[in-house]
C-alpha cells in the first residue's frame, strides 16, 4: 500500500525555533581588495553578535575612522571597536604571531579591550623562512613577479597544502614546538642557502622566538568551529569578513596575479568551519571607481590626470605596503562577475565622494576582444590583458557629496550613477559610503536585519525584497 501524505512521518525531527532571517552575512570585495570592506564591516558589527575573519593574513589591512581616531587593522577583525562583539580569527587564516602581538598591544594601548578576541587552533602560523622566502622568490622572478606584500603569505599556504605547515595548536605544546621547529628550518635552510643564497636561520632562535609568542597568545586559542556552531545554534547575528577581493581569489580570480586563499564568498564556510546552509545573505563591497595594487592586467587603468586625482582624493596607498594603487574607472565587467561568483544580493558602494569633482564619469559597460564584444568575465588572462573596456559616459554631479545624510541629500546626477550600477550588476546597492568616517554613510537597506528601503533594486525586480 502507498503511505499517504499523513502517514510520511519526518524520523529524527527537532523542533528547533525558528531561525531569524538574515542572521549570518558575508562580506566580500567585490574587486581587486582595497574595497573599503573594513569600513562597511565595522558598520555592520554594531548589529552583529559574532564577527569572523575567515582568510587572509597580514598582508592584508582595512583602515577604519571612528570619532576622527583611525585604525589600522590586519588580523584582527575590525568588531573589536565594539565591545560587545566576539571576533574570531578562523582557521582559514595564516596568522604571524609577531604581527598579531603588535596589533594587540596597539589596541589596548588605545583603550581597546581584546577580551572578546579568539583565535582558531587550527590556523596555520607564518614563520621567519616564509618571509623570506616570499621576498627571494619575488626577486628572482623578476618580469614575471606577482606583486606580493612579502610578508610571507604565499609560502605559509604553500605550507599547509604541503602538510609542512605549523598551527597554532602546535604553538601550545613546547614538545610539539620544538620537533616541529627543528625539522622545519633545518628543511627550510636547504632551500634558503642552495637556492637563494641566504644565510640559515637558528633553529633553537627561531624556537626561544615563538615559545614567546605562544605564551601571550594561549588565552585566546579555542576551537573556532565550534565557537561559530554554537553561535548559530544560539540565534545570534554573526558577520563573515573576508580579506582581498574576487578578483585576487585563487581559483577565480587574475591568476597568477591572485593572493593564496579564497577571498570568495565559498571560502568563509571552508575558512570559518561552516556548512553553506548557515549563511542567509552575501554583501559585496566596491568602489565607485576601480583600483588594483601589484601587477596584472587592468582593463579600466587611467594614467593620466584623472586617475591621478582619483589616487590623491581616494589616498589609494595600501595599508599594509603603502604602495600606489592603479587607478581606473568602474568595471561592470567584474562587478557582475563578483556578483555571480558570489551569489551576491547586495552591494555596498564606497568613495563615491572621489568623484564629486569629476565633470563625467565614465563605466565600463562591456569589453571588446579581437573586435568582438564581450559582457562577460574572461578565464583566461591572455584574453583579458588584450580587453579593451567599451564605456558609457554619464554626467558627473560637480559638488561635495561628503556631508549627505540621505538619499534625498545626493545630487541628482550622483543617484542616477548609483541607480546605472545597480541595473548593470543586477543587485540591490544597500549602502553608500561618502567617507573614511562612520557617520559618512547611507544605509539603504540593512543586510543583517533586513530591508530598510528599495530604491536600488534593479527596475526588473524593483519592489522586492
Amino acid at each position: 500500500m502507498t503511505p499517504t501524505k499523513d502517514d510520511v512521518t519526518i524520523i529524527g525531527r527537532v523542533n528547533y525555533p525558528k531561525r531569524r532571517p538574515l542572521a549570518n552575512v558575508i562580506v566580500i570585495g567585490s574587486q581587486w581588495g582595497d574595497e573599503g570592506k573594513g569600513k562597511i564591516t565595522d558598520l555592520l558589527s554594531k548589529s552583529a553578535d559574532v564577527v569572523v575573519r575567515y582568510q587572509g593574513g597580514v598582508n592584508a589591512g582595512h583602515t577604519v575612522v571612528v570619532n576622527d581616531q583611525t585604525f589600522k587593522l590586519h588580523l584582527i577583525p575590525s568588531g573589536i571597536l565594539y565591545p560587545d562583539t566576539e571576533c574570531i580569527i578562523g582557521s582559514g587564516t595564516v596568522i604571524d604571531p609577531k604581527v598579531l602581538i603588535e596589533e594587540l598591544d596597539l589596541v589596548e594601548a588605545l583603550g581597546i579591550s581584546t577580551a572578546n578576541l579568539m583565535i582558531s587552533q587550527a590556523a596555520h602560523v607564518t614563520m621567519p623562512y616564509h618571509q623570506l622566502i616570499d621576498r627571494a622568490s619575488e626577486e628572482r622572478r623578476g618580469s614575471q613577479k606577482i606583486g606580493t606584500t612579502g610578508r610571507g603569505i604565499g609560502p605559509t599556504y604553500a605550507d599547509k597544502s604541503e602538510r609542512t605547515g605549523i598551527r597554532i595548536v602546535d604553538l601550545m605544546s613546547r614538545d610539539r614546538l620544538k620537533e616541529q621547529v627543528h625539522w622545519t628550518v633545518n628543511y627550510k635552510n636547504l632551500i634558503l642557502e642552495k637556492l637563494y643564497h641566504l644565510s640559515p636561520l637558528d633553529p633553537d632562535e627561531v624556537e626561544k622566538e615563538y615559545i614567546e609568542y605562544a605564551d601571550r597568545l594561549k588565552p585566546y586559542v579555542i576551537d573556532a568551529s565550534l565557537k561559530i556552531y554554537n553561535a548559530i545554534e544560539g540565534r545570534r547575528n554573526i558577520l563573515f569578513e573576508g580579506a582581498q577581493g574576487t578578483l585576487l581569489d585563487l581559483d577565480h580570480g587574475t591568476y597568477p596575479y591572485v593572493t593564496s586563499s579564497n577571498p570568495v564568498a565559498g571560502g568563509a564556510c571552508v575558512g570559518a568551519g561552516v556548512g553553506p546552509t548557515m549563511i542567509d545573505r552575501v554583501i559585496g563591497v566596491a568602489k565607485a571607481y576601480t583600483t588594483r595594487v601589484g601587477e596584472g592586467p587592468f582593463p579600466t587603468e587611467i594614467n593620466d590626470e584623472i586617475g591621478r586625482l582619483l589616487r590623491d582624493r581616494g589616498a589609494e596607498f595600501g595599508t599594509t605596503t603603502g604602495r600606489e594603487r592603479r587607478c581606473g574607472w568602474f568595471d561592470a565587467v567584474i562587478g557582475r562577475y563578483a556578483v555571480r561568483i558570489n551569489g551576491m544580493d547586495c552591494m555596498a558602494i564606497t568613495k563615491l565622494d572621489v568623484l564629486d569633482e569629476l565633470p563625467e564619469i565614465k563605466v565600463c559597460v562591456a569589453y571588446q576582444i579581437d573586435g568582438q564584444r564581450c559582457e562577460d568575465f574572461p578565464s583566461s588572462p591572455l584574453e583579458l590583458a588584450k580587453c579593451q573596456p567599451i564605456y558609457e559616459t554619464k554626467p558627473g554631479w560637480q559638488q561635495s557629496t561628503v556631508h549627505c545624510q540621505t538619499l534625498e541629500d545626493l545630487p541628482q546626477q550622483a543617484l542616477d550613477y548609483l541607480r546605472f550600477l545597480a541595473e548593470l550588476m543586477k543587485v540591490s546597492i544597500a549602502i553608500v559610503s561618502l567617507g573614511a568616517s562612520r557617520d559618512q554613510t547611507i544605509v539603504v537597506e540593512d543586510p543583517i536585519h533586513g530591508p530598510k528601503r528599495d530604491l536600488f533594486y534593479p527596475s526588473d525586480t524593483a519592489g522586492e525584497n
